[in-house]
């Protein structure tokens, strides 16, 4: 689950920075009819300023009144939505950084309707993203199950870790696996 907003990748303008950090604020500035609305990132480097659009020349009559609203309330949640949208992304040329920006939780036996399956022979186990952060399952298994990940490839390549996906991939969706000891 994510912990905080993700670094933007993007080049900066002013210094050699690489990457830009979302605070959750917006701009938004009318021209009569039309409506503009910006993401603001400050580099991780000087400080400048770079606008993210997130709406670029709208009618206001077709924005819902909710998110103009979201916008107006610099909605960090919202900021964390936009900055996952493709569409955001492809259009302000941004990659996503995640790292130190997510931690696994495993649901620790001992917490009340937890099961302790560290003595089973098989264990099957369910990932579920809570955002779409992309990450090699190989290092979330190695982190939620306390292995190396070369402990971790090593059972690959024994096949006593099975799953349906590429396990070496970087995924951003729900998957599931089965440990066999």
């Amino acid at each position: 689950m994510p912990t905080c907003l993700p670094l933007v990748l993007r080049r900066c303008h002013t210094c050699t920075s690489e990457s830009f950090r979302a605070n959750g604020k917006f701009r938004v500035n009318a021209h009569h009819k039309l409506i503009d609305a910006w993401l603001l990132a400050l580099c991780t480097g000087c400080g400048d300023t770079a606008k993210l659009t997130v709406l670029e020349r709208v009618n206001v009559r077709s924005v819902r009144s909710e998110l103009l609203d979201r916008l107006h309330g610099n909605d960090p949640a919202l900021a964390a939505e936009l900055l996952q949208d493709p569409v955001v992304q492809r259009r302000n040329r941004i990659a996503l950084d995640w790292d130190g920006a997510w931690r696994l939780d495993t649901g620790e036996p001992g917490e009340p309707d937890e099961p302790d399956d560290r003595d089973s022979e098989v264990v099957d186990v369910s990932v579920r993203f809570a955002a779409r952060i992309p990450v090699r399952p190989v290092r979330l298994i190695a982190e939620g199950c306390r292995l190396s990940r070369a402990e971790v490839e090593r059972l690959i390549a024994e096949g006593r870790l099975v799953s349906a996906v590429r396990l070496n991939a970087k995924l951003s969706g729900d998957f599931t696996f089965t440990l066999k000891r």
